[in-house]
């Protein structure tokens, strides 16, 4: 059974979803001015992964992973640059896509947008109101902390610590009563966009607006909801603090938080001046080495990014795809029978089972992903021996191939796909033949020059009993 670590508990709980077969998980997305950096990457990938395993384990998933198209950041670049927060957001959801789909991140089930949810926005700020958990100020609408005694349940801080983390996040918010209280709608500045209220023009808060989102198309209570670890406090306790008041009932059932990405021991932040968007990133390493290299650690835990590090990633995604290329290579000519390698063809069979139960009780701690990467190394182990021994039979072979691919499909690896830089040439293939016929004319001098001469190219050739195979170092 699948167990999850519940932020909230601080304890892994076995995952029972509030209707049999059916899950509801949100999960925050981002805002959408500019390219997404490395740090944005893992969360996205993480429940991704997380929704892709629900799925594999017979889930019907509800995912909805928001955009927030109006804050502060949006209204700032939008105004630099002389254009409205639409067109912005536009640009840059479309420029997120690109890059999630390269990441092989699929869309969610809904992408909605802040601004389109607004009338729910304001529906939930005049219940808040009606019920005494929110009030009108000069400034805005907050939501008064003090009427609900259990704020900070998720995570676990004292109210002083609490106060502290809100004077620190309170920007220009003047008109609240309490350090700790927190906006749900901004009344309208100057060259502001804004909307029709019923505590006049303005835009919604931060908090809110994922609250609304979850609230239009997943309903009141949802089963999990995702975020990386920086957004416990003040964004998800916040979530809890309006979502329970005005609705009554328990909000979500497993919060699950991932870990940050550091860079040389430290977090990655714009403001150390170490951060990296995921497009810049690609300019030298293709995007599944970056998923790959993301899922090599648990999702809870801290990841420091180096190039060595993405390098060595890269060494072990390419272990992994040339294990699938050769099994295909060797299978094409393989026997179909071949008593002589009966019991090594039993081994890659008794591998391959292994290798499926071992995968899933790491999926089923916690989304233990880089124990799952080992149990599939170790299948790549197995199926390298195996598609050594001479007159090995196709099948096996063939198993070991769609295993690896069905195991790494739920990590969101395809080791089949082309990213670019792996279709062979037609010039090289053609000194391909070009060797080959030399050799058969037994004329090795021009053989050994053919193969320099590939070689120059960026390709390397072996000779093995099925014939010639071409490929990248």
């Amino acid at each position: 059974m699948l167990r999850l670590y519940n932020t909230q508990i601080r304890d892994k709980q076995d995952f029972i979803p509030l209707e049999e077969g059916k899950v509801r998980m949100y999960v925050c997305g981002p805002t959408v001015y500019n390219y997404f950096h490395l740090g944005n990457a893992r969360p996205f990938i993480t429940y991704d992964t997380l929704r892709r395993y629900l799925e594999f384990s017979g889930y019907q998933v509800t995912y909805v992973q928001n955009f927030t198209d109006i804050d502060d950041k949006m209204i700032n670049r939008a105004r630099a640059e002389k254009i409205s927060i639409g067109e912005l957001a536009d640009r840059f959801i479309r420029e997120y896509f690109i890059d999630a789909d390269a990441l092989n991140i699929r869309r969610a089930s809904i992408h909605p947008r802040a601004t389109e949810t607004v009338p729910t926005i304001i529906a939930i700020i005049q219940t808040l109101v009606d019920k005494g958990f929110a009030y009108e100020a000069d400034d805005g609408v907050y939501f008064d902390v003090g009427q609900m005694p259990d704020y900070g349940k998720l995570s676990h801080h004292n109210l002083d610590e609490l106060a502290s983390g809100s004077r620190e996040l309170s920007g220009d918010e003047a008109g609240k009563q309490s350090p700790m209280d927190f906006a749900l709608w901004k009344k309208k500045k100057e060259d502001e966009p804004s909307w029709p209220s019923p505590w006049g023009e303005g835009r919604p808060g931060w908090h809110i607006e994922c609250s609304a989102m979850i609230k239009q198309h997943l309903g009141d209570t949802i089963d999990i909801h995702g975020g990386g670890q920086d957004l416990i406090f003040p964004h998800h306790e916040n979530e809890i603090a309006q979502s329970e008041s005005a609705n009554g009932k328990p909000f979500v059932r497993y919060w699950l938080h991932n870990g940050f990405i550091n860079v040389d021991q430290e977090k990655m932040s714009k403001s150390a001046g170490n951060f990296f968007t995921v497009r810049d990133l690609t300019q030298h390493f293709p995007y599944a080495v970056l998923r790959f290299f993301m899922l090599g650690s648990h999702y809870r835990m801290p990841i420091n990014f180096s190039t060595e590090l993405l390098r060595s990633a890269e060494n072990g995604w390419n272990r992994i795809r040339t294990c699938v290329e050769n099994l295909a290579f060797v299978a094409k000519n393989a026997p179909e029978q071949a008593e002589g390698s009966a019991a090594q063809a039993q081994q890659l069979s008794e591998a391959i089972a292994r290798a499926e139960t071992d995968f899933v009780r790491a999926m089923d701690d916690d989304l233990n992903t880089a124990d799952a990467l080992a149990a599939i190394f170790e299948l790549v182990r197995a199926a390298n021996t195996a598609a050594a021994v001479p007159d090995m039979p196709a099948a096996p072979l063939e198993a070991a191939s769609a295993s690896l691919v069905k195991l790494l499909g739920v990590l969101g690896l395809d080791p089949l796909a082309q990213d670019g830089r792996d279709a062979v040439p037609q010039d090289v293939l053609a000194l391909v033949e070009a060797r080959t016929k030399a050799k058969q004319a037994r004329n090795f001098a021009l053989a050994d020059e053919l193969r320099s001469r590939i070689q120059a190219l960026g390709f390397i050739v072996a000779d093995t009993p099925q014939g010639p195979k071409v490929s990248r170092p």
